[in-house]
């Protein structure tokens, strides 16, 4: 498995970036693996594949605010992220993990290896729902969403750590689906921030998953090209 550390100048960027690596390891057709950590330079929200804007999002507030929208190529539903929100994202091979084609064992691997890790830092994390992580009193701090394509499968998601947490409920609606484990709490009841710092929380998640080399010649082509086709265009970003 390869590490990328690395957070690009743009939320386009970043969020190209994340789909890029997806392409280009099918594009090669081989059985590589990454594992990519960021973290957001402003706050922005970022929305499911099929998610509807208009019901998930305070379009107003976030006018408002100067708060923009971006769409993300993953499913699942509208977040809020930015400064004091660590990203990850892992890119996982069926040839060598082809249990990871059962969608529910998929979200099992994945959030079960980060629980398991997170669990060193703060004791009682845990899966929580379908996608989630909480922490031993059932607030969430981690949500999460997943892209499969042919031989390889992105998973990735949110760890709050240190975010203004009255800015999702500022930003975001009330989700269309929630989990049984939320018990109708609103967002101020629901989240919380993981309380770690970031430096062990990067290095938490490097060393859960085992990388062994540094991905050095990241797919800089086919970001700028998801930039300037997707990522960039309200037609992707607001069109539902």
């Amino acid at each position: 498995m390869y590490w990328l550390d690395l957070t690009l100048d743009s939320p386009a960027a970043n969020l190209a970036l994340d789909e890029a690596l997806l392409e280009e390891i099918q594009r090669q057709d081989i059985p590589q693996e990454v594992l990519r950590v960021w973290e957001p330079r402003d706050t922005m929200v970022v929305v499911g594949r099929s998610s509807q804007v208009a019901t998930e999002v305070r379009l107003d507030e976030c006018a408002r605010r100067g708060i923009p929208i971006f769409r993300r190529s993953s499913g699942g539903a509208a977040i809020v992220t930015g400064p004091g929100c660590l990203m990850y994202s892992v890119v996982l091979s069926y040839e060598l993990r082809p249990e990871l084609r059962s969608l529910e064992w998929a979200h099992q691997f994945v959030l079960e290896t980060l629980a398991d890790a997170l669990a060193q830092l703060v004791p009682g994390v845990q899966r929580a729902g379908t996608s989630d992580l909480a922490t031993c009193d059932l607030k969430k701090f981690s949500g999460n969403s997943m892209r499969c394509r042919r031989t390889h499968l992105l998973y990735h998601g949110t760890i709050l750590y240190q975010f203004p947490l009255n800015r999702i409920g500022s930003c975001l609606g009330t989700p269309p689906r929630q989990p049984e484990y939320r018990q109708g709490r609103d967002h101020a009841g629901f989240v919380t921030n993981l309380p770690v710092g970031v430096d062990p929380l990067r290095e938490t998640i490097r060393q859960a998953w085992g990388p062994s080399r540094v991905l050095d010649d990241w797919p800089r082509a086919a970001t700028q090209r998801l930039v300037a086709e997707k990522y960039s265009q309200n037609t992707w970003n607001l069109g539902r």
